[in-house]
C-alpha cells in the first residue's frame, strides 16, 4: 500500500470516528482497488489468515453503517461490498445507482454513473435504501466471446 492511499485511509477512518488498524485498512485497501463489488468469502480469500472471519464481518458492518461502503447484493443471494461516493455518511447512504450482475463471471459493477430514477412512493411509506439490479452479460465477457 503506497504512502499516500495509506495515509487516505486513516483520514477516512478518523473522519468516521474509528481506530485505525492494519485490518482495517488492508479492507479498505482491496476494496478500493476492484473494479466490481467484493464478497466477504472472496475477501477472506484474498486476506487469508491475517484477519478471521468474525472480525472481517465486523469491518464490513462498521464500515456500511458509516457510509464508506455500501452492501449490494448478487443474484444469488451473496452480499457484495463497494466503496462508497463521497456524498454518504453514517447511516445515509447515496448510492442510488444501478448495479450490474454478470451472468457469466459472476461479478457485481457498479454503474455510478446510471443513476436510479426519482421514485414516487406512496403516502404512509418509507424508503430506507434503493437499490436496482440489471442482469446480463458484463462488458468483458461480452468481449471474450
Amino acid at each position: 500500500m503506497n504512502q499516500n492511499k495509506n495515509q487516505q485511509y486513516e483520514d477516512l477512518l478518523v473522519k468516521n470516528g474509528l481506530k485505525r488498524t492494519g485490518a482495517r485498512l488492508q479492507v479498505l485497501d482491496i476494496l478500493s482497488h476492484r473494479d466490481s463489488a467484493t464478497s466477504q468469502p472472496y475477501l477472506e480469500n484474498l486476506i487469508g489468515k491475517e484477519i478471521d472471519r468474525v472480525t472481517l464481518y465486523r469491518i464490513l458492518k462498521t464500515f456500511e453503517e458509516k457510509g464508506i461502503i455500501h452492501r449490494v447484493m448478487d443474484n444469488h443471494g451473496t452480499a457484495n461490498y463497494a466503496i462508497c461516493s463521497n456524498s454518504c455518511s453514517e447511516h445515509n447512504h447515496h448510492d442510488e445507482h444501478v448495479h450490474f450482475n454478470c451472468n457469466n463471471c459472476l461479478r457485481v459493477y457498479c454503474l455510478d454513473e446510471v443513476k436510479i430514477p426519482a421514485l414516487k412512493i406512496a403516502k404512509g411509506f418509507k424508503v430506507e435504501d434503493m437499490n436496482l439490479i440489471v442482469s446480463g452479460i458484463c462488458k468483458e465477457c461480452n468481449q471474450a466471446n
